[in-house]
């Protein structure tokens, strides 16, 4: 659907920067001055701003200021991973393919993150493993992917939110270190990994507290770093091989690795429920979930887990009526290659919001002053912002839905790129701005 009706600009209104997190009701505002706000914001004035706003309503842009323009969406890009997962997968994930010949088992994987994962109860893939009486021979024939997406920071391989892809994610693809304040100790999840941690005193420049070598699975735990009880993700370096070892020492059984294609008789494990997904992505912005998540739409369609294959399926099926085309390669949004208009962004939780109930809808989202990237913005007893930040250096956007006091729904899109004030003065300013939406419309 292309979104049409922006306002009109007349005389701008000037704006000072932002006295306080949450703005007090204005007189009578009109779209204009909303308008002009955002134009004239002293916040914005350095850097790229596009603001989109929809009345859902009417059916009409209310609100445009660069929303035909290219903004690199960080984890606004989750969006689009999430709309791939609404229209391609079922309720449940669909965890593992496989096949039983004679004596042994073979088993593929379809990117589900969940196998294991330290913050998920989820033991159904590792129950049905282990009470296999076959052998066991898993194949990652079917990962089309390097373990990394294009456009990743080399650089960010040590930090959580920059795990590795697999055919069969285990432990979050992360190794979990846990500690106490003036302890030289440190826990190790999974246990496997134990043997490969040395402690260093020295004081390591980069400030981390357990720093992985770049190629390999060796760690280093800076005891001197550690100033409270702390837990901290590292992201394994991954392999077939790696996956064998670790299912075999968990399982308590030999899991042999073998290059076997999958074939179109395999039968799949269905386990968690779809939303749990989507709820950690969009709230908690879990970039490894959402890559999975795109994976596992490729499974469902093809053989094959291949990102770009599933992207160029979902934009020539169900994205064509965007007004303008996203470039779009990852799941997560870690990548500066991804590009998405304000326009763009809001079209796109319109076709969710007209698929998706609303109660079930919202509650995946992050809400405004109470869970996920939002939590500290927007405090109010009731809510009213609903959807997804975006997050990289120099960059930040926020898109959803607006509830006002009058009733209304509106959504909306605020992208700044290339600013080099902190992020915390943009945040102020986008909450000012969409709180008098709020209040006066």
């Amino acid at each position: 659907m292309l979104l049409t009706g922006a306002c009109q600009t007349t005389k701008p209104v000037a704006t000072s920067a932002p006295k306080a997190a949450i703005p007090t009701a204005s007189a009578n505002p009109t779209w204009n001055q909303i308008k002009a706000q955002v134009e004239q914001s002293p916040v914005f004035a350095q850097h790229f701003t596009g603001f989109a706003l929809f009345d859902v309503d009417s059916g009409k842009m209310v609100v445009e200021h660069n929303a035909h323009k290219y903004f690199t969406p960080a984890s606004n890009t989750k969006i689009l991973t999430f709309f791939a997962g609404l229209k391609i997968l079922k309720d449940s994930i669909p965890a593992l393919r496989y096949q039983v010949q004679h004596d042994s088992l073979f088993f593929w994987g379809t990117g589900d993150p969940t196998l294991l994962h330290p913050d998920l109860q989820n033991n159904r893939v590792w129950q049905f493993l282990k009470a296999r009486r076959e052998k066991l021979f898993f194949s990652a024939a079917n990962f089309a992917v390097e373990p990394l997406g294009p456009g990743w920071s080399w650089d960010d391989y040590n930090d959580y939110y920059s795990a590795e892809r697999a055919a069969l994610p285990v432990y979050g693809n992360i190794v979990r270190f846990t500690g106490k304040l003036g302890s030289s100790q440190v826990q190790v999840q999974p246990r496997y990994f134990h043997k490969q941690v040395k402690n260093s005193l020295l004081v390591e420049s980069k400030n981390n507290i357990v720093l992985r070598q770049p190629d390999k699975n060796q760690f280093t735990f800076f005891p001197k770093r550690v100033t409270k009880d702390f837990i901290v993700d590292v992201p394994i370096k991954l392999s077939p091989e790696l996956t064998t070892r670790l299912l075999s020492d968990t399982l308590q059984k030999t899991v042999k690795l073998i290059n076997k294609r999958l074939p179109l008789t395999a039968r799949t494990l269905y386990v968690t429920p779809v939303d749990t997904l989507y709820k950690r992505m969009m709230q908690e912005s879990d970039n490894m979930f959402a890559e999975h998540l795109l994976l596992l739409c490729s499974a469902t369609i093809f053989d094959s887990l291949n990102t770009s294959l599933i992207i160029n399926h979902v934009k020539k099926t169900y994205l064509t009526d965007l007004p303008d085309p996203p470039n779009w390669v990852d799941g997560s949004g870690l990548s500066r290659f991804n590009l998405c208009t304000p326009r763009s962004l809001v079209a796109l939780w319109l076709k969710i919001y007209q698929e998706v109930p609303r109660e079930r809808l919202f509650s995946l989202l992050t809400i405004g002053g109470k869970t996920g990237t939002l939590k500290r913005f927007y405090q109010s007893e009731i809510p009213f912002v609903f959807g997804k930040t975006g997050s990289l250096s120099n960059n930040y956007s926020q898109s959803g839905f607006i509830t006002s006091k009058s009733g209304k729904t509106y959504i909306f899109a605020l992208m700044n790129n290339n600013y080099t004030r902190p992020s915390a003065e943009i945040q102020l300013e986008m909450e000012r701005i969409v709180t008098q939406i709020h209040l006066n419309f």
